[in-house]
């Protein structure tokens, strides 16, 4: 009969293989979370990159189609879109007054975004991530988040439009976070008074982002078109050409923003243009108002007082800009009024002008005693006559600092940037 001794087990060996199972199959499940936290971070680069890309392409002051999707190899589109509106926006880029058009937000995204594609993936890659690796990964992934709910909130409440690209950022933000939270709960955990180094690896862990975020701008700010070969900033802030009779002998001009100290410019604008209202909008939001002493000159994009148009392009502006040039101490409450109902106003001025002009008189009895007089249609022709003068070109708004006409190009991401310097407010 055999002994129970040749049936010994050895302990040792067992336990081994046993532990080694249960590292095996611990090990796993935290890899699964690690690896839609790398794809998220990828996928976050991704978008990032899109907009960034966008961006930089409008540098050359000139207009490109927009990556409007978060489907891969979309076509891009001209013309007005959500993506557009967010990208021409003052909070699309910071520091817009010291370099041309800023840097944008979406190069910050994209450095984190890289950041975290590294870290996860090199986890992913050793396959056993340790709590405080895990935590920090968390920790770092959280900033996506925050800056993601900030910036869809001043989306929806300043702006007014989504941008489809930032939805897909906020989307991986989300998905990242979350990720990275269950990789934290299925690491793992240092032995009891093991001393794993958590703080040590935290600092070096924020030296490295610090380190992708600052190589990463300096790569940019390498190539903006400030430093560029051809220079373009000069062109700028020199202006797109100057007024030839810059007096107003016909005293036409009315004060819009008077500011002392503040220096002096003349816009041409129409009180129903469009434009001219979303620029104003621009100034206002960018605190750039705040740099100009602001005049007018009234040029209506309506045939019925402008003989420069054939068709009324803003039916209705004739009206409002004569009520402005009838009583120029409320000029200005008359112009923001305008704008404020732009769209009403218009549509009255094509169905109904004499109600138009019936409301500006009763909103404003000091101009309803002048309008319609002839000496209120000779206003209006001496301030079409001004910017023939002038010789220019029959559009609105045009904007004149110091005799030095803004460029239109200069209107969209480098107005912070070129007005700023055409002011003296920069060197």
């Amino acid at each position: 009969m055999a002994k129970w001794e040749d049936f010994d087990v050895d302990e040792t060996e067992e336990s081994a293989a046993l532990d080694d199972e249960d590292i095996s199959f611990g090990q796993k499940p935290a890899r699964i979370p690690l690896a839609f936290s790398f794809l998220a971070s990828i996928a976050g680069m991704l978008f990032a990159g899109t907009s960034t890309s966008d961006f930089i392409a409008h540098l050359d002051r000139q207009v490109h189609a927009i990556s409007c999707s978060v489907v891969p190899g979309a076509d891009a589109m001209m013309g007005d879109s959500g993506c557009r509106t967010v990208m021409l926006s003052q909070y699309s880029s910071w520091f817009r007054d010291l370099y041309w058009g800023g840097i944008p937000i979406s190069l910050f995204a994209l450095a984190v975004f890289a950041f975290l594609a590294y870290r996860s993936g090199h986890l992913l890659w050793r396959g056993s991530p340790g709590r405080s690796e895990a935590l920090f990964l968390c920790v770092a992934s959280a900033l996506p988040v925050v800056m993601s709910i900030i910036y869809g909130n001043i989306a929806a409440s300043e702006i007014g439009e989504m941008c489809t690209v930032c939805v897909g950022i906020y989307v991986v933000s989300g998905v990242l976070f979350v990720s990275t939270l269950l990789t934290v709960f299925m690491s793992e955990a240092p032995p009891p008074l093991s001393g794993d180094g958590g703080p040590a690896k935290f600092a070096i862990g924020i030296l490295e982002g610090v380190a992708f975020v600052g190589i990463t701008v300096l790569i940019y700010l390498g190539g903006i078109p400030e430093v560029a070969a051809d220079n373009k900033e000069i062109k700028g802030a020199a202006g797109c050409g100057t007024l030839a009779q810059a007096e107003d002998p016909a005293k036409i001009m009315v004060d819009i923003a008077p500011r002392a100290g503040a220096t002096p410019s003349i816009e041409l604008l129409d009180p129903l243009c469009p434009a001219c209202r979303a620029f104003d909008e621009r100034l206002k939001e960018s605190g750039l108002d705040t740099l100009l002493s602001q005049k007018a000159v009234l040029f209506p994009l309506d045939s019925k007082c402008n003989w420069m148009v054939k068709t009324a392009l803003h039916p209705g502006a004739c009206a409002v800009s004569e009520a402005m040039l009838c009583a120029p101490s409320d000029a200005s409450k008359i112009l923001q009024w305008a704008f404020e109902r732009q769209d009403e106003l218009l549509e009255m001025g094509k169905t109904d002008e004499k109600k138009l002009r019936a409301l500006l008189k009763s909103t404003f009895p000091t101009a309803g005693r002048c309008m319609g007089t002839a000496v209120a249609r000779n206003k209006m022709v001496k301030s079409l006559r001004w910017a023939v003068a002038n010789a220019l070109p029959v559009m609105t708004p045009q904007l004149f600092i110091k005799g030095k006409r803004l460029c239109d190009e200069d209107t969209d991401l480098g107005l912070e940037y070129t007005l700023t310097r055409m002011t003296g407010g920069a060197q």
